[in-house]
């Protein structure tokens, strides 16, 4: 890894307020946008602290219209009898990046491929038992230009205990090898602020597991903008989260290891 690793690390922040979507545009966020998600959601998700969006069709265009850097971000409902309706919509309302979630099969994944007919990025947010048992297929579909680990609902389906867990498991390694072998960028998780001594683990470990996964994007955590600072910078920032990301790429296996290891044993 060499030291653009960090400056080419794409960033997603999930907001339907135009004004921080500007102020993330601005910041050098790379990805702006909303989450459509609900079908089955709060019922597979409940009593987890987990995102629970209500956003709308109308957010994403509101929020489309402020972004002059960032592409408009999507994550759109799982497939469904409505999903072209849904696809189309999105479209028009400016959506360049796509996500489909909590897909189980080659099928639904080809069907998803079909109906945005390269008309944008699309991602697939890998975060079920069956999706990791099928991702060489999956793989194999033409059209898919990106691949995500989503952590919460993994962490439900492979019966572990926090996401972080789910970060460091061999299962995660497994994808993430699996993805790069197919050339096609590989996201995870959530990133929270470097300097945050609020989390129950050192930011600074988790941001060591990008580099050791060969990961190119992540999320920005709810966290990142919780408790912020006084005088705290989304600029400066994003900034200081992408040099972090650089100087751990350039640490080594050795290091990318260590640091696993110790945040194995905190989650354990």
């Amino acid at each position: 890894m060499d030291r653009s690793y960090g400056e080419a690390f794409v960033l997603t922040f999930i907001t339907n307020d135009r004004f921080q979507a500007a102020a993330a545009d601005a910041a050098g966020v790379d990805r702006v946008g909303v989450d459509l998600e609900t079908l089955g959601k709060s019922v597979r998700q409940s009593g987890l602290d987990t995102r629970l969006s209500y956003h709308s069709i109308s957010d994403l265009q509101r929020v489309s219209q402020v972004l002059s850097r960032s592409d408009a971000f999507v994550r759109i409902n799982p497939i469904n009898s409505q999903s072209d309706q849904e696809i189309e919509s999105v479209l028009e309302a400016g959506a360049k990046v796509i996500m489909l979630p909590y897909f189980t099969s080659p099928t639904e994944v080809a069907h998803f491929i079909d109906l945005v007919r390269a008309r944008a990025r699309t991602i697939l947010l890998v975060e079920t038992k069956p999706a990791l048992e099928r991702i060489d297929k999956i793989l194999d579909i033409p059209g898919v230009d990106e691949i995500m680990a989503g952590l919460n609902d993994l962490r439900i389906q492979l019966r572990l205990r926090s996401h972080f867990e789910v970060l460091v498991s061999e299962a995660l390694s497994r994808l993430a090898r699996a993805v790069n072998d197919a050339g096609l960028p590989f996201s995870v998780g959530g990133l929270a602020r470097p300097d945050d001594g609020n989390l129950p683990y050192p930011p600074d470990l988790v941001i060591a597991q990008y580099p050791r996964l060969d990961a190119s994007g992540a999320w920005l955590s709810r966290s990142f903008f919780k408790d912020t600072p006084a005088d705290w910078n989304m600029e400066e920032s994003i900034a200081k989260l992408r040099r972090r990301l650089t100087v751990w790429s350039q640490a080594g296996p050795d290091s990318w290891i260590g640091a696993r290891d110790r945040l194995a044993r905190l989650v354990g």
